[in-house]
């Protein structure tokens, strides 16, 4: 009986921690003010297809990286680094579009596509959470990265469906506001992403 009770602490304690890392790293909260501004101009309907879009793809993306990410990036000769250098640029790119014109303009006339690009790749499904899954897979195992998965992914569509609220809260000149600070802080992580990547390759090198 102590050993399951112990495994079962062991597996609750795991969970935890991937699950409030994946989170940290995922940061639905803070994208809140880039869904708003992408969804400005939609209908209620729209903005729960985009949400929905947007959570199903990147839980998608993140089971199938967490699964066979290593494989998936060796098979096509690229490195993680590499990967956290060229979602960096892409991330880069979507704060310089936040800061000038303070939407994403290619999602304006497409319902669902804004929900992928850059909702569930690269902000929710992102270098960081990918390669955050793929580490908890070599770690933890499986089980706990699939249902940390599942948890923060669903934790996500929760914080999005409460979008209508926060933005009568905020009104249209406050989320402007916010979506450029908060651009700046996009800008900030892509650089760090990229960063990171070329210092990982210059220590393997």
């Amino acid at each position: 009986m102590e050993v399951f009770v112990n495994i079962f602490n062991t597996f609750g304690l795991d969970l935890l921690r991937t699950v409030i890392a994946l989170f940290v790293v995922i940061d639905p909260l803070g994208t809140i003010p880039l869904f708003i501004s992408i969804t400005d101009k939609k209908s209620k309907k729209e903005r729960n297809e985009i949400s929905k879009t947007a959570v199903i793809t990147a839980g998608i993306l993140l089971m199938v990286f967490a699964i066979a990410g290593t494989q998936i990036l060796s098979i096509f000769g690229i490195t993680i680094a590499s990967f956290m250098i060229a979602g960096g640029i892409l991330l880069f790119i979507i704060s310089v579009e936040l800061l000038t014109h303070g939407s994403w303009r290619y999602g304006e006339n497409i319902s669902d596509d804004s929900g992928v690009i850059p909702l569930a790749f690269p902000l929710l499904a992102g270098p960081g959470a990918i390669a955050a899954v793929i580490l908890s897979f070599q770690t933890s195992g499986l089980m706990i990265t699939m249902v940390s998965i599942v948890i923060v992914i669903g934790l996500t569509y929760v914080i999005y469906y409460l979008t209508d609220p926060i933005y009568r809260i905020l009104g249209r000149r406050g989320s402007l506001i916010i979506t450029r600070v908060f651009a700046i802080l996009v800008a900030a992580i892509a650089i760090q992403y990229i960063v990171n990547g070329l210092q990982s390759i210059l220590v393997n090198n």
